[in-house]
């Protein structure tokens, strides 16, 4: 289960009007604190990723599965399941037995997952598969939705970062 406040922040970002891929960010930041906290680790940062947005799926963001040709069919298969959970509406507690399986299982996997470096390649990576417009365009509503107080603080430290190097 998430914890309130992570929902409570991904409803804020909602009203803003932020993508629901910023909303899943909030359940991503959660998991990724969660394998720092030692709460449990993640055999690699795609993983702790991964389970994040299946939380916020399952949440409510509205979310959708990955399209066909860019993940495997075992995880969009996955993923629409957790967008009907999210749907539905209805809570039901996850099997004691189930739950008890997968913190034992994630347990044993390391913490590297969720260390700076890591997370810095993964974005990357990340970022190379996108084109120069589309990350452009991303940039550009980050912007629009941060409103005139972000879009200053923003400038300040710009203009700070600017000055060091």
């Amino acid at each position: 289960m998430p914890e309130r406040k992570t929902i409570e922040r991904a409803r804020k970002d909602k009203r803003e009007g932020k993508s629901p891929t910023t909303q899943a960010g909030e359940f991503v930041r959660e998991e990724i604190h969660h394998v720092r906290e030692g709460k449990h680790g993640a055999r690699s940062t795609k993983q702790a990723i991964a389970i994040g947005l299946s939380k916020a799926r399952r949440a409510g963001v509205e979310l959708s599965a990955p399209k066909k040709g860019t993940a495997s069919a075992r995880t969009r298969r996955q993923a629409s399941r957790d967008v009907a959970k999210g749907r539905s509406g209805t809570k039901r507690r996850p099997a004691q037995t189930r739950s008890r399986a997968v913190r034992g299982a994630l347990k044993r996997e390391g913490h590297a997952a969720a260390s700076r470096r890591s997370l810095a390649k993964q974005a990357h990576a990340s970022a190379r598969r996108r084109s120069a417009s589309q990350r452009s365009a991303a940039a550009r509503k980050a912007a629009h939705t941060k409103g005139a107080r972000g879009r200053a603080a923003a400038a300040r430290k710009a203009a700070r970062t600017r000055a060091r190097h």
